[in-house]
């Protein structure tokens, strides 16, 4: 059984920096993805970042050269590091797994399998 939690939102000032991390456990499977999510109230749960198996990273257009997504192989964690943040980057963050390693995997919502709980970013 996967068990994603996540760790690290909270409230922070325009310009800011945030770390989120991601703790695994119960994924045994050679082949993964591992990123992140966000959703605003009254919008779409959309894809922030993510990494996976093969090397490949993504990054969504509006969060390019201020987040860095980074994993931690001997911890199973994945981390978000969120810097120069701005108020549209306030929402709930989730972390996210799959077994897929194509490039709807863990960028997309419908091809991703396993969810964290979330954690809430307010930048204000």
């Amino acid at each position: 059984h996967v068990q994603l939690v996540e760790s690290g939102g909270g409230l922070v000032q325009p310009g800011g920096s945030l770390r989120l991390s991601c703790a695994a456990s119960g994924y045994t499977y050679a082949s993964y993805c591992m990123g992140w999510f966000r959703q605003a109230p009254g919008k779409e749960r959309e894809g922030v970042a993510s990494m996976n198996s093969d090397g490949d990273e993504f990054y969504a257009d509006s969060v390019k050269g201020r987040f860095t997504i980074s994993q931690d192989n001997a911890k199973n964690t994945v981390s978000l590091q969120m810097d120069s943040l701005r108020p549209e980057d306030t929402a709930m963050y989730y972390c996210a797994a799959d077994h897929g390693t194509s490039r709807s995997s863990c960028t997309v919502v419908a091809a991703t399998q396993y969810w964290g709980q979330g954690t809430q970013v307010t930048v204000s």
